[in-house]
């Protein structure tokens, strides 16, 4: 091919995507990789570096496999889930599986240093802690393996692990710093005080730089293993949410965006961010702003679980054909997503998933449609905290692998009441093409790469779904509220069980 090409890598909780783009957009070509996460005790979620990698050489030789000529690939970038690590000792040799964001055992440790340090753990880094974040990972990992964390010898993001083993860099960018709860968010760079709680040092953590700077080439090893061309330019890369968001068009406030993946986000752009206990923070690629989230644990995640548990049999088409089926609402129907704890607004690892109003007049089709609903009142929940911070937006673009459910798309404009535009392309691995993009000066910076973000659909709430909703929302609420108490004894119980 004679055209630039640019090659966007992205690491999900469940798969690696590797896309390849021309220049003026076009997707050229993609391919995925399942990734398996461990779950070794309850509460735990863990995965294999290694197996990125697998994943990373497997879908490169399949776009190549495809017709795509690797020479013609200009840059390359990377992105991955925030406050996901890899812990190298002194040799390079990766000591344990990565623990994920989506990991709640540091619960114990979170409370312990919210009660002792919480508003300092706020103004350093700019966030509440939770289990979440790699900060409280660290303390439980030196508490529970006192033995690895002594060998720590550097700490890496999970995209900056991986581009390493491509061009042997050895930095991370602003917002994987951030994600990591051990960056200084007012001053910049590394902060001796949070690194001091989780027990490690400023020099085990890489330099920051820009997500758009040149880190490297492909190296000559990594050329024989992917099919690369020896010396491509890599560029640094960033968060998936960061990469997505942007790729979906959220390039300036006003503008939201919803995500139905593994996990449920909500998100706007901030140019003056004020740091609280409800509102995530990250820098975003739109220079001086910086993204404000929030998220719930488990989205698609526990649409997956409902097929897994329940209707294999009917895998995802049929489920949503079966929750067509049912009316708004679902005869009174709640489904709480809780499956593994829950992030914002409640910051509680031990909040669980409940069905509530069961009755004789329910069925498959009501259940299918209740866990689609129940996680667009979870989405909900997020949007009402920015709206009452004066962050709310009336439009958002909504990604993810969600929005192959055309009435998964209508149920979240219907709760939501937002008007939704469904993006021609949205995904993090088209977002990190963008930036290897502008970091090989294909694109002159944000904007111009925000020329090529479009709409394919446009969907507004139906108000006599809404109504149902609005009401249906409430019971929600009361219903988790109720129920707080009762999860908590029965987490409580389960962990004195398995002692």
């Amino acid at each position: 091919m004679s055209e630039d090409l640019l090659l966007g890598i992205d690491l999900g909780a469940g798969s690696l995507k590797s896309t390849v783009i021309a220049a003026d957009g076009r997707v050229i070509a993609a391919a995925s990789q399942n990734i398996d996460t461990s779950v070794p005790h309850a509460g735990h979620s863990e995965q294999d570096p290694a197996i990125w990698w697998d994943a990373v050489v497997t879908t490169l030789r399949q776009l190549w496999a495809g017709g795509v000529d690797p020479a013609g690939i200009k840059a390359i970038s990377f992105t991955a889930g925030a406050h996901t690590q890899v812990l190298e000792n002194a040799a390079g040799d990766v000591l344990r599986p990565a623990i994920m964001w989506n990991d709640q055992r540091s619960g114990a440790q979170v409370t312990r240093a919210q009660e002792s340090d919480g508003a300092r753990i706020l103004e350093l880094s700019g966030n509440r802690i939770s289990a979440t974040w790699t900060l409280p990972q660290m303390m439980w990992v030196r508490e529970h393996e006192p033995k690895i964390h002594a060998q720590i010898h550097r700490l890496r993001p999970a995209k900056d692990w991986l581009r390493r083993q491509l061009d042997g860099s050895d930095v991370t960018d602003n917002t994987d710093a951030w994600g990591l709860m051990l960056a200084d968010a007012a001053r910049g760079g590394w902060s001796d005080t949070l690194c001091g709680m989780a027990g490690l040092s400023v020099d085990m953590l890489p330099p920051i730089v820009d997500s758009t700077d040149v880190t490297g080439t492909v190296t000559s090893a990594a050329a024989a293993a992917t099919g690369l061309r020896e010396g491509t330019s890599v560029i640094c890369g960033t968060s998936d949410t960061n990469a997505e968001t942007f790729s979906a068009g959220m390039t300036r406030p006003g503008i939201g965006a919803l995500k139905l993946a593994t996990a449920g986000t909500v998100s706007t752009l901030a140019a003056n961010p004020v740091f609280s206990e409800d509102v995530i923070h990250y820098p975003h690629l739109v220079a001086d702003h910086c993204y404000a989230i929030l998220g719930t644990n488990s989205c698609a995640s526990a649409h997956r679980w409902l097929r897994d548990t329940m209707f294999a049999d009917l895998g995802f088409d049929g489920m949503d054909a079966k929750a067509a089926e049912a009316p708004a609402g679902c005869n009174g129907l709640l489904f709480h997503p809780y499956l593994n704890g829950e992030r914002s607004p409640y910051w509680d690892p031990d909040l669980r998933a409940s069905f509530v109003g069961l009755g004789f007049v329910h069925g498959a089709p009501h259940i299918c449609r209740a866990v689609y609903e129940g996680i667009a009142f979870t989405l909900r929940d997020c949007l009402e905290v920015l709206h009452a911070r004066g962050m709310g937006f009336d439009t958002a673009r909504l990604v993810g692998g969600g929005t192959k459910s055309a009435l998964w798309r209508q149920i979240i404009a219907d709760v939501t009441g937002l008007t939704i535009e469904v993006p021609e392309q949205g995904d993090a691995s088209f977002g990190a093409a963008l930036i290897a993009g502008i970091g090989a000066g294909i694109f002159s910076g944000t904007d111009d790469a925000a020329r090529l973000i479009g709409v394919r659909e446009t969907l507004r709430p139906d108000p006599a779904a809404k109504a149902i909703y609005d009401k249906a929302f409430a019971h929600f609420r009361a219903t988790k509220e109720a129920l707080t108490t009762v999860n908590h004894a029965i987490v409580a119980a389960a962990r004195e069980d398995a002692a």
